[in-house]
């Protein structure tokens, strides 16, 4: 369980020791995140509503037919992907985008949704496309849609939700998904063992609440899922999701309103959890991993590794247990977006950057 006692941040400095990022593709349109093929290729996702096969010599495949209807605009679009554990022998992949509603329905809006599909052989195309969850309500925003993904070593899927901003009050609601994370099963349904299953008023397929835009995600060296989430004005943070947990935005929160003034009753409350570690000012977060390779030396190991679009860098989190006792960011000097952070299969970190001319880089020491 995480303290309920406000904690004080560590501010980030600037890192000790540099690395580098080596250009391994570009001219993708705001990619939003990578996943690796078991040939050595690279799957991305571009928000305006595209995926592509990338070679390791850079060269961008085309758009692979078979997607859904996406809702594209504003922070909505194709977002993340992933590969299933079992990808060498099933080609199964799991990735989430803003869906609009459908015609069929006669409603309106637009909400996160989880769906798998089938990587066709040669690439060229995704097979059996099919919607694993949708977030309910629908709601008429272009922003907070979450949206990450990350399967658990049992299968189910841990996806992160956000309030959809103008809903922000639903967060601290079970009756509907806005501002939470949610574990679901990989053939669609909540996952078996889920904390509200058979609570009156609650959906069964959340996880934990009270989240506000988490768009972070990773499996950590502990065997537990941790995010990230955007605070408002300040008050980013790092969280453990644990079952059945309420992590208290909008009613707590180390934020406050665009412009200023307080957000909810204060920084603490009972039955409500602190985070592992908050940013004042806002970073604005995207994309998460721990380094568990040796690629970067032993002092590197096992930090989490966070991208921020606010101030175009990378931030590398050493840890004690769960606390963060240094931040420190690098590539700053790039300046540029940073969307996405992953560990390949080969050890090295991979990060895309989130521009009409993204690319994607490794970084190198």
């Amino acid at each position: 369980m995480q303290s309920a006692q406000p904690l004080q941040p560590v501010q980030p400095v600037a890192a000790r020791s540099q690395a580098q990022a080596q250009v391994v593709a570009q001219g993708l349109s705001h990619p939003w995140a990578v996943a690796f093929l078991p040939d050595g290729r690279f799957l991305v996702t571009e928000r305006p509503g595209r995926m592509r096969v990338v070679e390791p010599d850079g060269c961008l495949g085309p758009p692979l037919a078979g997607l859904p209807r996406v809702a594209a605009g504003g922070q909505g679009g194709l977002l993340d992907v992933i590969t299933d554990a079992d990808f060498a022998r099933n080609r199964r992949i799991f990735f989430c985008y803003s869906e609009p509603a459908s015609p069929e329905s006669g409603g309106s809006g637009n909400s996160t949704a989880l769906a798998s599909a089938t990587l066709a052989p040669g690439a060229s195309q995704l097979r059996d496309a099919q919607v694993l969850f949708s977030q309910r309500p629908k709601v008429a925003s272009q922003l907070h849609f979450g949206c990450r993904i990350v399967q658990a070593p049992d299968g189910n899927l841990f996806l992160t939700l956000g309030d959809r901003y103008s809903r922000k009050d639903d967060a601290q609601a079970l009756d509907n998904h806005h501002g939470k994370v949610v574990r679901v099963a990989p053939t669609g349904g909540a996952a078996p063992g889920n904390p509200l299953a058979g609570r009156a008023g609650a959906l069964p397929e959340i996880w934990s609440w009270g989240h506000r835009n988490p768009q972070g995600a990773t499996w950590g060296p502990d065997g537990r899922l941790w995010i990230h989430e955007h605070g408002a004005q300040g008050g980013d943070e790092i969280n453990r999701p644990e079952p059945g947990r309420n992590y208290g935005w909008p009613v707590i929160t180390y934020g406050e309103n665009y412009g200023g003034g307080k957000i909810g009753e204060g920084t603490a409350k009972p039955g409500m959890e602190q985070p592992l570690h908050y940013w004042v000012p806002s970073i604005a977060p995207s994309g998460m991993a721990f380094l568990t390779s040796d690629r970067y030396g032993a002092d590197w190991r096992g930090s989490l590794l966070v991208g921020s679009l606010k101030f175009a860098r990378l931030h590398r989190l050493q840890l004690q247990g769960t606390r963060v006792v240094r931040d420190e960011y690098l590539l700053d000097s790039l300046g540029a977006r940073i969307r996405d952070v992953r560990q390949g299969p080969d050890g090295w970190i991979y990060l895309l950057t989130d521009s009409p001319e993204g690319q994607l880089l490794r970084l190198v020491p």
